[in-house]
């Protein structure tokens, strides 16, 4: 397939997952090539930063902050993986995985067009402090609710063990991304 024809069906099946439509699984290949490449664009973004800090005096911080994103990315989907591997769904793993990947970019899209319709809201009168909590709340819930769309379809889940495998993957994540800092704190 042409690269302008692959981009097309990842956009269409990232279209279709954010909206909550489960066809949008077949738009992505189940391949260890396409899940490079689904993670390629994820981790391209915060080595640019990286560049861009360091020549900006960012130092260890910079490369701090770095490998805490590394973590948020690549720790989803090694722990995704051993909870499939736990419950039998590693055949249908990787195609959850790509998804899960491509639709990380479904979260930024959504917090712009909320931050457009936030922005509304204040201009109209709406206080701005509560507007931006709901703004975030929102967020928040919009981007458990797809990651938990795309366990229990992805994986072909229950929901129960699909709402076990969200809180873990992002418990387990957040710990491994906040911990360390907290712990330097604690040390300090």
């Amino acid at each position: 397939m042409s690269a302008p024809g692959a981009a097309l069906r990842v956009l269409s099946g990232i279209v279709a997952l954010a909206r909550f439509d489960r066809r949008g699984f077949a738009r992505f290949e189940a391949s260890p090539d396409a899940f490079l490449a689904s993670l390629a664009p994820l981790i391209a973004f915060p080595l640019v930063g990286l560049g861009l800090m360091l020549a900006n005096g960012g130092g260890l911080p910079a490369v701090a902050d770095l490998l805490a994103t590394l973590c948020a990315l690549l720790a989803p989907p090694v722990l995704s993986h051993a909870l499939a591997v736990l419950w039998r769904r590693q055949t249908v793993w990787l195609r959850y995985a790509v998804a899960f990947n491509w639709c990380q970019w479904a979260i930024p899209a959504a917090a712009a067009l909320l931050v457009v319709l936030a922005h509304a809201a204040v201009v109209l009168g709406a206080p701005t402090r509560p507007t931006s909590y709901a703004l975030l709340a929102v967020l928040a819930t919009y981007g458990l609710a797809l990651h938990g769309f795309l366990v229990r379809y992805g994986l072909a889940l229950a929901w129960l063990p699909a709402a076990a495998v969200v809180v873990v993957v992002n418990a387990v994540t957040t710990a491994l991304v906040v911990g360390p800092s907290l712990l330097q704190r604690l040390v300090s």
